[in-house]
């Protein structure tokens, strides 16, 4: 009963980070400034002199007093910068930003969302500045990030006021902070494998085998042509990589996708062989550490290359099969192997018709939503679907066999 609870525990807290409807929401943030209330609105007021302050646009096109465009820094799908059309209620010291076009993200994307800046002179040096952001939401990771953004964003305004420099990044970006957050997610994982040191050791093995996936996508992204890319650690829930520009092709999100798992399928692949020929040579609690390391590195990438909409193995299926018969076909394939490997370890059937509905559960949760890009992606080649199919195969019996291989051996 207790690992069930658990488990509609995980599902619980997955549906709400990702799919939960939020609906329309505001977040607001105040900060009080030492600077005039004319200098703070040439650095907010988009038509301002100083409004590419935070480098985040690089410059701002008048179409009239109610509308303009913005050119961003950020990177489009061609590496240009994306272009944003806005228009604008002005009434003075407060005015509202809507985003009416843009030149990477379909406009669902922004029909909802409106920025409203609003100042207030305290004194003739103190101006107090609220930024409200609306916006709706499925799904709280997105509104939780867009909470930080906006208090970071704040905080850049005050010093770029009072000091006039720009301090650039922020302290969730750093490595240090990462690392941090890798370390707390293990301590939070502890409990889960008994807070003992064998608890503690499994946690940790959890926290590098996600770690060492998410390196993977880093690796595709670079691969792929992105100048950017770096990893978010989301204690208990793991880990995110993100790209520094738009996906431009159906291959590059299955490739992306892929080499979480793919990079892995290395790694344990080598670990397996290590373990096999140090053997006769090492201690027994660490030829069992790389057995422990193998067992949980093969079963967590499978985990992610099940069919669910939202995991690696379905953004690869979606981008292979772009018919809905041929991605139930797909997918219908690979559950059966999945189970196929469920099987060969002994799992009851009970247990396997369970993974089978909570995986189901998972899929029907992560479907809606999504970023849509303003133009459709560049198709796959046959030649390329071919590339990915194989390539997913490959990675998927390699990480069944090293899961078959460490099962049988810690089971010993």
């Amino acid at each position: 009963m207790q690992n069930f609870l658990l488990l509609g525990l995980v599902l619980l807290l997955m549906w709400v980070v990702m799919s939960a409807p939020v609906g329309l929401r505001t977040i607001q943030r105040t900060i009080r400034v030492h600077g005039p209330l004319a200098d703070v609105k040439q650095a907010l007021h988009p038509f301002g002199a100083d409004f590419t302050w935070n480098q985040a646009v690089s410059a701002v096109e008048k179409y009239d007093a109610q509308s303009g465009k913005m050119i961003t820094t950020h990177s489009d799908r061609s590496g240009g910068c994306i272009e944003r059309d806005f228009s604008l209620q002005d009434s003075g010291n407060e005015w509202r930003t809507h985003f009416t076009s843009d030149t990477s993200l379909a406009q669902d994307f922004w029909k909802d969302h409106v920025m409203t800046t609003h100042l207030h002179a305290v004194a003739d040096n103190v101006t107090d500045v609220t930024i409200s952001e609306t916006d709706r939401y499925r799904g709280v990771a997105f509104l939780v990030y867009r909470f930080f953004s906006l208090r970071r964003q704040a905080l850049k305004l005050k010093i770029w006021i009072e000091e006039r420099r720009f301090k650039k990044g922020g302290i969730f970006e750093k490595p240090s902070t990462q690392l941090g957050m890798a370390a707390l997610s293990c301590f939070l994982l502890w409990p889960m494998f008994g807070l003992t040191k064998d608890g503690f050791f499994l946690s940790a093995m959890l926290t590098l085998v996600v770690s060492l996936h998410e390196i993977g996508h880093i690796i595709a992204f670079r691969m792929m042509g992105h100048k950017e890319a770096r990893m978010i650690f989301i204690p208990i829930l793991g880990g995110i990589a993100m790209g520094g520009r738009p996906y431009d092709r159906h291959f590059e999100i299955a490739f992306s996708a892929l080499m979480g798992a793919g990079f892995s399928a290395f790694l344990m692949a080598l670990t397996v062989l290590c373990a096999h020929v140090l053997q006769p040579e090492i201690a027994p609690f660490a030829w069992h550490g790389f057995i422990v390391f193998a067992l949980m590195g093969a079963l967590f990438n499978l985990g992610n290359l099940i069919p669910v909409w939202k995991f690696d193995g379905g953004q690869v299926l979606r981008q292979v099969f772009r018919s809905r018969a041929g991605l139930a076909v797909g997918s219908f394939v690979l559950l059966s192997w999945f189970f196929a490997v469920g099987y060969t370890l002994g799992v009851p059937s009970r247990a396997l018709i369970i993974v089978g509905v909570v995986f189901a559960l998972l899929s029907l949760m992560t479907s809606k939503g999504g970023v849509k890009p303003k133009n459709p992606l560049t198709p796959m080649s046959m030649r390329e679907r071919l590339a990915i199919l194989l390539a997913f195969a490959a990675v998927f019996a390699t990480h069944s066999f090293v899961l078959i291989w460490s099962a049988e051996r810690l089971l010993v």
